[in-house]
């Protein structure tokens, strides 16, 4: 059930999880974890996106850090 590129070292989902990050801090780590074994440039622009939006959504709450 758990593909290679989901199991080296600790599994991406429980290190999201411990993290407790939201859907699209999630995605990111996903993509970029995995973007070497399995979908390459694809995951990389899946990455980009998600962290795109996690800006956009940032920048929208006037965050400041």
């Amino acid at each position: 059930i758990n593909p290679e590129h989901y199991t080296q070292g600790i599994e991406c989902i429980d290190y999201i999880t411990s993290k407790d990050m939201s859907f699209l801090e999630g995605n990111v780590v996903k993509y970029v974890t995995r973007y070497r074994m399995k979908n390459g440039l694809e995951d990389l622009i899946k990455a980009q996106w998600y962290l795109n939006r996690l800006i956009e959504d940032y920048n929208k709450k006037g965050e400041v850090k």
